[in-house]
């Protein structure tokens, strides 16, 4: 198919998605392609991008690898690499590990460990309606970071590694694996390091294979995402998108191709009227009363402001979501490290573990085996900041090879597209704004305009919420694609 222009090339993309063509939020098995500029772009959908790990984990060369496939590497880098990797090995550490395992040992040569925390993965960007933080990289900020380290994702294989192994540093693992996957990197040449370097040092990996100093970045590379001509854009959902595909009720819908995974707790899911097992039974006393079962009520349910994050304006769930805490998907005794494929896949079914943790529902009662994921669902999946769905997706699309989207905006982003009082005396969003997502949520908002913090509105009335995706597309092929003027949201495609 040949574009012609813009809008045919937005349109292509959303084909792909699955957007135009159905519900499934952009499950589709196959990819399509066009040409602009005289270049061919491929344009994967989110059942493309999915990669299925082995039951094995040793048995991985991309995707989730473990220490045992790394020492291999480390060994002979040059006649070890995987087929196809004719360049170096970049190892991106969020972390400094602790004494004795700080960084990898590079060899300087074939082998760069380099310090890259997960700040350098994020960016503060506007959807069209509002800025968030915690946005995928621009363009321009990918290129940099190309750049400082010196990769060509055309060659080299790039490992991102926790460091000290730790909940926030495996949702920095998924923050840089998300970004270069968005971006086009082939899931050939990325990897993820599984477990942090107090677990892996005796573990496949021994003190001579860590030293105590990074790898300085040279800031000398060359490559930029523009020579890429892969469109992975479908791995986000945008707010618009995900206002079409919500069920018209807030019921765990099954047969509607998506799939929609809360990575938060039951106690910020619930707004407060639930917990689970390990939260504060008692949030007014941090500690006193752990819940110890898989759900129970907090002591005082109406003081459930406990649960909010970022002095949002409210806290909730959108419609038709389940949720299971994303800290289920590691096992801390092994630094950090994802459990076994088999525990996760049952997981995802809907079934429970010997603590009775499952998927929950609107009644935050478990779902039960069989009522979560459905065969051919895409998942789409979310946090607060998609912080902690960096670890759900990473289950689902790296380990189980779902067709997987991450609603990157997030409840930070949901939660402000709202017509709620700020501490200033502002309304988020007016009222006659088509972008309020209070139409499509369950929600509690806060108790006081005082306690709200006022956000940054780019366009109340935009046409859509695609700024970010028309921006990348753009700074890929040097087109000026649409972002802005009055409209609403289209028809649900799923019915509701």
């Amino acid at each position: 198919m040949q574009y012609q222009g813009q809008l045919n090339w937005l349109a292509a993309a959303l084909v792909a998605g699955g957007l135009l063509v159905g519900c499934g939020g952009g499950g589709g098995g196959s990819s399509t392609s066009g040409t602009v500029g005289g270049i061919q772009y491929t344009i994967n959908s989110p059942a493309m991008i999915a990669q299925e790990s082995d039951a094995n984990y040793d048995n991985n060369v991309n995707g989730l690898i473990t220490a045992a496939t790394l020492k291999h590497w480390m060994n002979d880098w040059v006649n070890n690499r995987p087929a196809g990797i004719t360049g170096k090995l970049v190892i991106l550490q969020s972390s400094a590990g602790p004494a004795g395992a700080e960084y990898i040992k590079p060899d300087g040569v074939n082998i760069f460990t380099y310090l890259s925390p997960s700040s350098d993965w994020v960016q503060t960007r506007s959807n069209g309606v509002v800025e968030t933080v915690s946005m995928v990289p621009g363009g321009a900020a990918m290129d940099a970071l190309l750049k400082k380290f010196n990769i060509d994702p055309s060659r080299d294989m790039i490992v991102a590694a926790m460091g000290t192994g730790s909940n926030p540093n495996a949702m920095a693992q998924g923050r840089i694996w998300y970004a270069l996957r968005y971006w086009g990197v082939d899931k050939a040449h990325l990897a993820i390091l599984n477990g942090g370097n107090q677990w892996l040092n005796g573990n496949g990996l021994a003190a001579g294979d860590f030293q105590a100093a990074a790898s300085v970045p040279p800031d000398n590379g060359s490559f930029t995402v523009k020579s890429l001509h892969v469109d992975n854009t479908q791995l986000q959902i945008t707010a618009g998108q995900l206002l079409q595909l919500l069920p018209g009720s807030d019921s765990n819908v099954k047969g509607d191709g998506i799939f929609i995974w809360d990575a938060r707790s039951l106690g910020q899911y619930s707004a407060g009227q639930m917990v689970e097992r390990g939260e504060d039974a008692d949030p007014d006393t941090p500690g006193a009363q752990a819940c110890g079962s898989a759900t129970c009520a907090p002591t005082n349910p109406n003081n459930y402001m406990w649960s909010f994050q970022n002095a949002g304006a409210r806290q909730g769930h959108p419609w038709g979501t389940l949720q299971l805490q994303y800290t289920l998907m590691l096992d801390a005794t092994k630094g950090y490290s994802y459990k076994p494929k088999a525990d996760l896949a049952a997981y995802l079914a809907g079934g429970t573990d010997v603590n009775g943790m499952g998927f929950v529902g609107h009644d935050y009662m478990p779902v039960g085996a069989g009522n979560a994921y459905q065969p051919g669902d895409t998942v789409i999946t979310y946090c607060e900041t998609t912080f902690r769905a960096m670890i759900t997706g990473i289950v689902s699309t790296v380990i189980l090879g779902k067709p997987t989207r991450f609603y990157d905006g997030a409840m930070t982003e949901w939660n402000s597209m709202s017509n709620i009082l700020d501490k200033n005396g502002n309304y988020l969003l007016p009222a006659d704004s088509p972008w309020l997502t209070t139409t499509r949520s369950f929600f509690r908002p806060a108790t006081s305009s005082a306690l709200v913090n006022p956000r940054t509105m780019t366009d109340p009335y935009a046409a859509n919420t695609n700024k970010i995706i028309n921006e990348d597309k753009g700074y890929k092929t040097g087109e000026s694609l649409p972002s802005g003027g009055g409209g609403s949201i289209p028809g649900n495609p799923c019915g509701g």
